[in-house]
């Protein structure tokens, strides 16, 4: 690879590395350099591989069709002896359920197999413009000549969702631009179609995919529960986990001028943790408060022109009367550095005032070397501290403190002294307190097992409780295929579920050897696909030829009856009261699914958002319990109660529209049996009892249901009890008790 790019031969210098990491667009320079540092060959400097990767994809790129050429190279290289081509679809479907890198990597070798491959990921998975990806592979997509016919301004770029943690976190140094060039890659296979907005284990179970005809299913989840800092108050508002901040900030588009999400940071802010996601929390509020001020001026301005300020100062509750002057004056300072810049034709430095307003600190309980961000990528750590970001060592969190509005003002931590002797550290008893009106918490997460935690009994786990305990498929007595545990020091691909001979395979953060990184979660699908591929080696062989045409219509059923049960459609938006909406959405397999008591999460997408006075009316992921299912229409009712920008602009949703709905999620209510049931609600709250009356009649419970509401304007929910009462939806033996005013 060296030679050849020193020789000025990019295109055989890609050739080469695709053999071994064919989708090195999501590897690469500021991802992970653990090689950088452990090359064996280094002698005073280190050699830098992915650096050197992604310099030769770049050269690449940037030729004319270079986009085409690394695509074809993934799927044709005649250097690659072990699969110089793809192969034909073999009539073979595998669900790959999570998208981020090791999903998207797996899908990438599996397809080469001749597998077709359906992805689903939790997240919203935006479309790729048709004529780019020729409708999946159907037809002839429009060859890209130039890179930058695909590519854009990360200040602007839509958030796919595609990839996971590649699209919302790792770093932001990192161009996310290679990351819309692998969802290219895949969504222009015929065998590949991904679907966003489904909760494996809610939306689509185990058993759902071998009835709808998969063949396989690998597990490719990634991180779950993040770890929860034990100190006093740490719940109080102000206080979230760092991931969540990140998706909340890349998949709303909350750093983009044109959007109007609704994502608060408040100075000084605080980091705790020591790893690569704290360091890119850390550098994120730094770079979006000056955004998020200066948005908040100028909206300001513009709503004072038109209602006036006595009017519109009037919305605003007490605690909110403090923050609104400190925004407005930070962001005239932000204006006016911009203007001082623009001025003496030098880029705006916005360092000094952050750091003047209380800045960001990340605040670790060891030391800085001892920390997993200097130890994987020391070079994120300097861009961190040359931004303006302050690292604090040795230090403890114990206690988060409450202002008079019960939200964080300051975190009191613990120093801790290290003890050279036996490299511990130990408690000195010695209280700090910082100020910190904004906490985010980057202590590290556990494996995405929740199936098993839903589901107890599905998969066997590790000694620890932790990981899925590993297996591998062999051959036994009676000549069938079968799961045997691993010895210890093996890292076996395969779970330990087994039945009808199908299996479930992982990878990722989800397996123990490969937890940690990007590029592990990567290796992981390289090293497990020939896992997969084994087993259905001796059936493919022994079965004869199947016609071509015969296996297409195997993955075109699939994927016309995942269209039709998955997708999701506004049917109405139906306005109850000033300020409530129904809307009703057409979503066979969630509605189907749904509980008393769960909730999906409805977000619309921003590639069709209309844009109003230059603003993308892009919503944020709403959270709505569900009124009412149609099992038989596939119909799912969700009220919404306009509370601020993103459930205003449900009322805006039209028909036919594409929506995300996932879910359902959450433990739904528990139902008893033969009992005398009250129910009690108020306002909205009393459209989750809707589901629950009638799961509590379905079991021969008296119910007697109090609906409370402010006034008289707001008792929607009187006249749906009524409608539902004569369709029998309430059933008979319901008693309401409504009390408007």
């Amino acid at each position: 690879m060296h030679m050849l790019k020193k020789q000025g031969d990019a295109i055989g210098s890609l050739a080469l590395i695709t053999i071994d990491n064919p989708m090195c667009a999501g590897t690469g320079h500021r991802i992970c350099n653990d090689c950088m540092k452990g090359c064996i060959f280094q002698k005073q400097e280190p050699v830098n591989i992915p650096l050197a990767e992604t310099a030769s994809l770049t050269d690449v790129l940037n030729l004319p069709y270079g986009f085409e050429i690394y695509s074809l190279l993934t799927r044709w290289n005649p250097l690659n002896a072990k699969r110089p081509y793809s192969l034909p679809y073999n009539g073979k479907n595998v669900m790959v359920v999570g998208l981020g890198p090791a999903g998207y990597t797996l899908a990438h070798y599996l397809l080469n197999e001749g597998f077709g491959v359906i992805g689903i990921d939790g997240l919203k998975i935006e479309p790729l413009p048709v004529e780019w990806t020729g409708n999946h592979g159907k037809s002839c997509p429009k060859p890209i000549k130039d890179i930058k016919e695909i590519t854009e301004n990360l200040d602007e770029r839509i958030l796919s969702g595609f990839g996971g943690v590649s699209e919302y976190g790792i770093t932001v140094r990192w161009d996310k631009n290679f990351l819309t060039m692998i969802q290219l890659m895949l969504t222009r296979r015929k065998r590949f179609r991904p679907y966003g907005g489904i909760r494996f284990g809610g939306t689509l179970t185990i058993e759902d995919a071998w009835d709808l005809g998969f063949d396989h299913i690998a597990i490719a989840t990634g991180a779950g529960r993040p770890t929860i800092v034990p100190m006093k108050n740490n719940l109080i508002r102000g206080i979230r986990q760092a991931s969540d901040f990140l998706m909340a900030l890349q998949l709303t588009g909350a750093f983009k001028k044109d959007t109007l999400s609704n994502l608060q940071v408040l100075l000084p802010a605080v980091v705790i943790g020591g790893g690569l996601t704290g360091v890119d929390t850390a550098t994120e509020l730094f770079a979006y408060y000056p955004v998020q001020v200066e948005k908040m001026l100028g909206k300001y301005e513009q709503v004072i022109a038109d209602f006036g300020e006595e009017h519109v100062m009037k919305a605003f509750d007490p605690e909110e009367l403090t923050v609104l002057p400190e925004f407005l004056e930070h962001g005239r300072a932000i204006r006016e550095e911009r203007a001082r810049a623009a001025a003496a034709g030098e880029e705006p430095n916005f360092v000094p005032l952050v750091r003047g307003w209380g800045g960001v600190s990340l605040i670790y309980r060891k030391r800085l070397q001892d920390s997993p961000a200097y130890r994987l990528n020391h070079e994120e750590v300097q861009k961190a501290l040359e931004e303006g970001i302050n690292i604090i060592e040795c230090m403890n969190p114990t206690e988060a403190v409450p202002d008079e509005f019960s939200a964080v003002k300051a975190l009191i931590f613990e120093r801790l002294e290290y003890i050279a002797e036996t490299g511990k550290f130990e408690n000195t008893g010695e209280m700090h307190e910082f100020p910190a009106k904004t906490v985010c918490v980057a202590a590290g997460t556990s494996p995405n097992v929740i199936y098993e935690k839903e589901k107890p009994g599905t998969f066997k786990m590790d000694e620890w409780r932790q990981f899925f305990q590993p297996f591998k498929v062999e051959r036994n007595g009676d000549g069938k295929l079968h799961v045997v545990e691993t010895p210890k020091g093996e890292a076996g691909f395969f779970t330990s579920y087994e039945h009808d001979g199908k299996f479930i395979s992982y990878y990722g953060d989800n397996h123990p050897t490969y937890a940690g990184n990007v590029v592990k979660a990567m290796a992981s699908a390289k090293h497990g696909y020939p896992k997969v591929v084994e087993i259905f080696a001796d059936e493919l062989a022994t079965r004869g030829e199947l016609p071509q045409a015969e296996r297409d219509a195997i993955f075109d059923a699939l994927e016309s009856k995942l269209d039709s049960e998955l997708r999701a459609y506004v049917v109405k938006v139906d306005r109850l009261t000033p300020t409530i909406v129904d809307v009703i959405v057409k979503a066979p397999l969630q509605a189907r699914k749904f509980e008393p008591g769960q909730f999906y999460r409805l977000q619309n997408f921003e590639t069709t958002a209309p844009i109003v006075d230059g603003k993308r009316l892009m919503m944020e992921g709403l959270a709505l319990t569900g009124a009412w299912v149609d099992e038989e229409k596939g119909l799912l009712s969700m009220i919404v109660l306009e509370m601020g920008t993103s459930s205003r602009l449900c009322s805006l949703l039209k028909e036919g529209e594409e929506v995300l709905v996932m879910g359902p999620t959450g433990t739904p209510t528990e139902i008893p049996e033969n009992e005398n049931v009250l129910l009690a609600g108020g306002g909205l709250g009393n459209a989750v009892l809707f589901s629950i009356a009638r799961a509590l009649r379905a079991r021969n419970n008296k119910v007697i249901y109090f609906a409370g509401y402010k006034n008289g304007a707001g008792s929607f929910q009187t006249r749906r009890d009524r409608e539902r009462d004569r369709s029998g939806y309430l059933g008979n033996g319901l008693r309401r008790r409504d009390r408007p005013g």
